[in-house]
């Protein structure tokens, strides 16, 4: 428990210097002070640690102790009169052998010979409650396979002769800002299969240090049934996908990203589980309340999975040692906590615009929910102070990554969710003569200055089939047609400028991070369609096509080039420890926008057909040297600026005043000036 936080009451009655949430400070305070409370209690009923009420998975399962040379199964099914656990020596069957009896506190336990159970040995429970009985995977499974003929989960011993040993034993990243890498070990390589791994740690982790990034968030890796789910249906919580292999295998990519310096998060899906019954944990003892809402709020309507209540103690025991054990067994470094919205919201947020603030102080937000993101932040950082979560919001929830001590949920940064849903409004709707430049900036910029943000300008929900990527938008078919060089073709002109232009000023005008999903730093040219009964089981757009990338006939190893060198700069700039973004200039008619941030000034010349000579706007005075142009022609474009050019503020010659750049800004071209000391 954080002592510096007992009693703590809000000392700035102007919470997140927003006026217009004076009004709500009391209900900010209640629900600040109900999460405050919830923690010291969890506390001082377990040993005076919220990190000792976390340990669902080392009470639960199966567990082999070394003390006694004995197995240990454990399970809590508070409807279940009777539990089995079924497995080949069972011939699948109950046996009074292998059943796990009643103790205290709906918890069943079994003490079992060391030679019962062998690694690699599969089985299931077989539960049995008033009126039914079901074939189970248990709760707290570590491993979790399918059988490829039957397609029958079952749970699986794992206790290898020798255990991994890391190499990295203790990870300490640089303090660099967060530039991260979205990706999907399963269809991270080229070949029409689900990929492993140790192939993802061979073949693609060095793509990844090579173009720069320093964080992969990995999609996918809690165990879920159907692989077209994208990893968001779980089944198995505390089990990492068999599919791509051996939790060995999971543990060298991890040591080995550490090794490069590469931090690793993944997704954290704990606002909802799959509907499945036998896979998973929704009626696990025969109930539909064990671990979620009882009746219609336990059930998501839009994603048909189950939702958790999160009032209920052995809920959030199990979430939290959901968080502590891939941390402790992993060294996981971060998580993104995914559907933040529909947690919070009884309704899901589903068709709300969320444009007051009453839409966040209402009675349908749930504080149980709250008061679980608040104790979640607290373990994680408790557990390892330089653990990163990142909130998934669509709402806009006011304060998730505030400081505690500000009324805030303690979240280290959120996502800047609508920026990529702001540049796909403007794809569709404007051509990019039309787009309105000051509305634009007020979309990149605005952010509350006590919540760190992360932005990006397409994420894998721009990928996926019903949606369209960057690339998609701004081409259309030509992408399959006009994309080698040689070819003149207006189309690919405007697509390649524009991609590379989105990109810059996108990461240029990000808070405090950046993220990138795999493959669209090169304008990966299809979306992303997982192998279901609609396209026959096909794998086609479950890949990634990096040999496109390196086609030097191709332009889109030339938005790779432009991405690469955009990382760099912004790296090399450490760009993101100054938050302050200064708009220097916007120009409707031009379709120019100028800022400066950090020493160094981007500007931007959106225009669809005019090239500006002498372009001239008040700079901060100095000397200033051209960093990076889109305009080159490694990145695909006309070569119409000199590299490296030095510039000089001057001053007005028709008014006498200020300090002015005077630039030749040619049609759909981007500029980095960097000041020289």
């Amino acid at each position: 428990m954080k002592k510096c936080l007992k009693g703590r009451s809000l000392s700035n009655p102007a919470i997140f210097n927003d006026p217009d949430l004076l009004a709500y400070t009391d209900i900010i305070s209640s629900r600040r002070l109900r999460s405050i409370a919830l923690e010291e209690k969890i506390s001082r009923e377990n040993k005076g640690s919220l990190c000792s009420f976390a340990d669902y998975h080392k009470i639960f399962g199966l567990h082999f102790d070394k003390d006694k040379d004995l197995w240990v199964f454990r399970e809590w099914a508070p409807n279940a009169g009777e539990i089995f656990i079924v497995c080949e020596k069972t011939s699948w069957q109950k046996n009074k052998d292998f059943q796990v009896k009643r103790k205290d506190n709906h918890v069943f336990e079994k003490w079992f010979p060391k030679e019962t159970f062998s690694h690699g040995d599969l089985f299931r429970l077989k539960l049995v409650w008033p009126g039914g009985e079901g074939d189970r995977i248990p709760t707290a499974a570590t491993r979790v396979v399918q059988d490829s003929h039957t397609l029958i989960f079952n749970a699986q011993v794992w206790k290898p002769r020798e255990t991994y040993k890391w190499k990295i034993k203790k990870f300490s990243p640089l303090k660099e800002s967060l530039l991260i890498y979205e990706t999907h070990v399963g269809m991270a390589l080229e070949e029409g299969r689900i990929g492993t791994y140790a192939e993802f740690e061979q073949y693609i982790l060095p793509k990844i240090a090579d173009a720069g990034y320093n964080v992969i968030q990995l999609m996918a890796i809690q165990e879920h049934p159907y692989y077209g789910s994208f990893g968001y249906h779980v089944a198995n919580f505390f089990a990492p996908s068999s599919r791509f292999g051996t939790p060995e295998e999971f543990k060298s990519l991890i040591d080995a990203a550490h090794k490069r310096g590469i931090r690793v998060f993944m997704d954290i899906i704990h606002s909802h589980a799959v509907n499945n019954e036998v896979e998973g944990i929704a009626k696990f003892d025969g109930t539909g309340y064990q671990f979620f809402h009882d009746g219609p709020r336990g059930h998501h309507r839009q994603w048909d999975s189950r939702c958790f209540d999160y009032s209920k103690s052995y809920v959030l025991k199990f979430l939290l040692s959901n968080l502590k054990f891939w941390i402790e067994e992993f060294k996981i470094d971060g998580y993104r906590f995914d559907g933040i919205t529909s947690m919070l919201f009884e309704d899901h947020g589903l068709g709300r615009a969320f444009t007051s603030y009453d839409d966040y102080y209402g009675n349908d937000v749930d504080v149980d929910a709250l008061s679980y993101l608040f104790l979640a932040n607290s373990l994680v950082h408790d557990i390892n102070p330089d653990f990163t979560t990142i909130a998934e919001d669509v709402s806009g929830y006011p304060g998730l990554a505030a400081p505690i001590p500000k009324g805030g949920t303690g979240f280290d940064f959120r996502y800047a969710m609508g920026i990529a849903d702001f540049w796909i409004k403007l794809l569709k709707g404007f051509k990019d003569d039309q787009w309105h430049l000051v509305t634009l900036w007020h979309e990149l910029t605005t952010k509350r200055k006590e919540e760190k943000t992360i932005s990006y300008a397409e994420s894998h929900d721009q990928a996926l089939v019903g949606d369209k990527t960057l690339i998609m938008h701004l081409m259309g078919r030509h992408i399959y047609t006009a994309m080698k060089k040689d070819n003149e073709s207006i189309e690919t002109d405007r697509g390649v400028a524009l991609h590379k232009m989105i990109r810059l000023i996108t990461i240029a005008t990000a808070g405090s991070g950046y993220l990138n999903f795999m493959g669209n730093e090169f304008g990966h040219p299809e979306w992303i369609d997982f192998p279901t009964e609609i396209n026959n089981f096909s794998f086609q757009y479950a890949r990634r096509q990096w040999s496109l990338k390196y086609d030097k006939d191709l332009y889109f190893s030339c938005l790779f080039e432009f991405d690469k060198n955009m990382i760099a700069i912004v790296k090399d700039s450490d760009l993101f420890s100054s938050p302050d973004v200064n708009l220097l200039c916007v120009h409707e008619d031009d379709k120019v926008i100028a800022f400066e941030r950090k020493k160094t000034i981007f500007v931007f010349n959106f225009h669809h057909s005019k090239s500006f000579a002498d372009y001239m706007f008040a700079a901060p005075q100095g000397k200033y040297r051209m960093a990076l142009n889109s305009d080159e022609n490694r990145f695909g474009g006309k070569d119409r600026l000199k590299r490296d050019q030095i510039h000089f503020t001057i001053v007005d010659k028709r008014s006498g005043k200020g300090n002015f750049l005077s630039l030749y800004l040619p049609t759909r071209t981007a500029i980095i000036l960097k000041l020289k000391r």
